[in-house]
């Protein structure tokens, strides 16, 4: 059947089939997006920046959960069953989109912002809670611009298997651009944040029913009919 592919399981093998990249009946509910920030200062500019994003977010017609880290503990320092964990994964399986913004600290994104995303595991059961969703990801800066953070948090968001939208936002000297009244003063950084929710809500729409598909792959189906193979054919001891 394929002559020029003999390293291939045929029997696992899909041609891709633009008819399954729309939803037969598709979801009415608005995008559910839950939103991670990283630092825990009193005047903390990543949670200003991220109750920005989701005024935006709701303007736009999504529902919005805002995840508080306080209280959280470090990975490994706690059972799985802390209130604050539970609280956490179980926002992340809500959700069906992501915003992760972080502060840059050191060059990189913050352990606040990393402990986060360590308590997200790839799997809970049968459910993988991030794989197939959309995220996009932005930072703040206390001196120039830069790109350290949310150039980790892309990497960590490929690893989680999440469709990392294309645009992203970064903002310096952070502590300019919010008013007395902690609302973000209308500039071109506000207009990116503008521009990243308005992508990320899209990305949203158009991914969300179809994502099983998106994210199905030959070496998984292949895997686990592996697995599927010996667990059935295992001898009884």
């Amino acid at each position: 059947m394929y002559p020029s592919l003999p390293q291939l399981d045929a029997a696992h093998f899909r041609k891709p089939d633009a008819g399954q990249l729309h939803a037969g009946a598709p979801s009415s509910h608005s995008p559910r997006i839950a939103l991670l920030y990283g630092s825990l200062r009193a005047r903390s500019f990543s949670r200003l920046l991220t109750e920005e994003a989701a005024r935006l977010l709701q303007a736009m017609g999504a529902e919005t959960r805002i995840f508080n880290p306080s209280g959280l503990p470090l990975p490994d320092d706690a059972p799985d069953s802390h209130p604050k964990v539970q609280e956490l994964r179980e926002l992340v399986t809500w959700a069906e989109g992501m915003v992760w913004t972080s502060p840059e600290r050191h060059g990189a994104m913050t352990g606040i912002m990393k402990s986060q995303i360590d308590w997200i595991p790839l799997s809970l059961g049968a459910v993988r809670p991030t794989q197939g969703k959309t995220l996009a990801v932005m930072q703040v800066s206390g001196g120039s611009q830069s790109f350290n953070a949310v150039n980790q948090m892309r990497v960590l968001g490929r690893w989680m298997r999440m469709l990392t939208i294309p645009n992203q936002s970064s903002v310096a000297k952070a502590f300019l651009e919010f008013g007395d009244d902690d609302r973000m003063k209308p500039s071109s950084y506000y207009e990116r944040v503008v521009d990243v929710m308005e992508e990320l809500v899209k990305f949203t729409l158009l991914t969300r029913d179809v994502s099983p598909y998106l994210v199905d792959r030959y070496s998984e189906r292949k895997e686990s009919a592996d697995a599927l193979s010996k667990r059935v054919n295992q001898r009884s001891i």
